[in-house]
């Protein structure tokens, strides 16, 4: 398995987060990112594809489930990345539970392609989002039990604006997050979502799972605790970020189909500026 070059968070809407945070939280930060992405990758690309011979995307599950055991173990990680996250474990006190979530999130999408309530798609976002925000909030320091209940709603928040913007590239994999009884609520169908016609029940839907991002963002900052501000700097520029690509998506009438939502990079430098200066 081939390295991953830590600049590759160059390339995430979380990259002028990281540069705020001092040296020591910025290459553990980039450590968590690059083990999650290799890991999402790895499972990804060997479920999208034919699998080489003795590796299948459930073997990939498990390959990174005992890399996960020797960094904790204090054995020799076989991945840069394991060898990046090892020494940052003890230093940071990063939870090991919260890792396996992770894990469990990715192995959902061998499984699950649908999720029938929003209660179901709640669980794949506490493990794929949120997990990682209980990571970063040991490595920003922050143990206010605030802070959890901050990481855990804007990581659903993220993750659900995730799935809003790329409903067009899921669709393309053979996934469907939005919740099914969303769709028949607001009267639509998985082949209108193909077929990607901007009807009125159309808006109605990504109208409403907009509003519901909204309210975990709103969440997430009635839980900021005070103290904290200043440490949750980062977390706060990715919020900044994310919620400004949600209101792209509102301001263009929820058009997820024509073309990607981006928020321009650098729009994101002033958000982060902002955010940097205006922190108490």
């Amino acid at each position: 398995m081939e390295g991953r070059d830590p600049l590759m968070a160059r390339q995430t809407s979380f990259y002028y987060a990281f540069l705020v945070l001092p040296a020591d939280q910025r290459r553990a930060i980039i450590a968590v990112w690059d083990f999650c992405r290799a890991l999402d990758d790895d499972v990804d690309e060997r479920d999208r594809g034919p699998a080489p011979p003795g590796r299948s995307a459930r073997d990939a599950v498990e390959f990174w489930r005992l890399e996960l055991a020797r960094c904790y173990a204090g054995s020799a990680p076989e991945t840069p990345q394991g060898s990046r996250l090892q020494p940052l474990i003890a230093r940071f006190g990063l939870p090991r539970e919260a890792f396996e979530d992770v894990i469990d999130g990715v192995a959902m999408d061998l499984d699950t392609t649908r999720y029938q309530t929003f209660d179901e798609l709640l669980v794949y976002c506490r493990r794929v989002a949120s997990a990682v925000g209980m990571i970063c909030i040991r490595i920003f320091r922050c143990h206010n039990e605030q802070a959890r209940e901050y990481a855990l709603n804007l990581g659903i928040a993220l993750q659900l604006t995730n799935i809003i913007r790329d409903v067009k590239d899921d669709l393309d994999r053979g996934r469907v997050y939005l919740p099914l009884e969303d769709l028949a609520t607001a009267g639509c169908t998985v082949d209108d979502l193909a077929a990607g016609r901007m009807s009125v029940a159309m808006r109605r839907l990504l109208a409403f799972e907009c509003d519901r991002a909204r309210s975990f963002y709103q969440r997430a900052i009635a839980a900021r605790p005070k103290e904290d501000r200043r440490r949750l700097v980062a977390a706060e520029i990715m919020r900044a970020v994310y919620f400004e690509t949600l209101k792209r998506i509102e301001r263009r009438g929820y058009d997820v189909f024509s073309s990607r939502t981006r928020v321009p990079k650098p729009l994101q430098a002033l958000i982060a500026v902002r955010q940097w200066i205006f922190q108490p």
